[in-house]
């Protein structure tokens, strides 16, 4: 199938609606390309957009986004997306990154909760998902209380539990 080039959007068209996203904020790299990095990020991983080229081409993180084939960096080529696929990818890339999107990809099961117990089964803490942040609770007691799901397992890890 052979692509109608004045369907194809430009660098202009794709900046618009990149800067759309509130959550991305700009930054010049070399060559006139432009990142896009979302600050709220759960991971290290930061940069949305990388090398937004005023010749049109650019690349969206899409790591472990069904339905994209990311390269080795977890990239996806943006030349050739419509309004729409540029818009719904990068939806898709800001909630994958974010600590909702990150706590759900990384919890099969989509609870908002979850239980560990010592190996020898005597103490139980459970971690709950709530307003953002991961708090560790044993019983009614507040244990602990971090920024991102992968924070809580470290600690329930280092402490010697295990997921139930």
């Amino acid at each position: 199938m052979e692509l109608n080039a004045s369907l194809l959007l430009d660098f202009n068209q794709k900046l618009a609606i990149i800067e759309s996203f509130s959550e991305l904020e700009q930054k010049k790299v070399s060559l006139g390309r432009l990142n896009f990095q979302y600050n709220g990020s759960a991971t290290d991983k930061k940069n949305v957009v990388y090398h937004l080229h005023p010749n049109g081409n650019g690349y969206v993180y899409a790591k472990g986004i069904d339905g994209y084939d990311a390269d080795a960096k977890g990239m996806v080529n943006i030349r050739d997306f419509s309004e729409e696929e540029l818009r719904e990818l990068l939806k898709k890339a800001i909630f994958a990154l974010s600590p909702e999107g990150l706590y759900k990809r990384e919890t099969a099961d989509g609870n908002d909760h979850e239980l560990w117990v010592t190996p020898s089964g005597r103490s139980e803490l459970e971690i709950v998902y709530d307003n953002e942040l991961w708090n560790v609770y044993a019983g009614d007691l507040l244990d602990g209380t971090f920024r991102t799901y992968k924070e809580a397992v470290e600690y329930l890890t280092e402490e010697g539990f295990v997921r139930k």
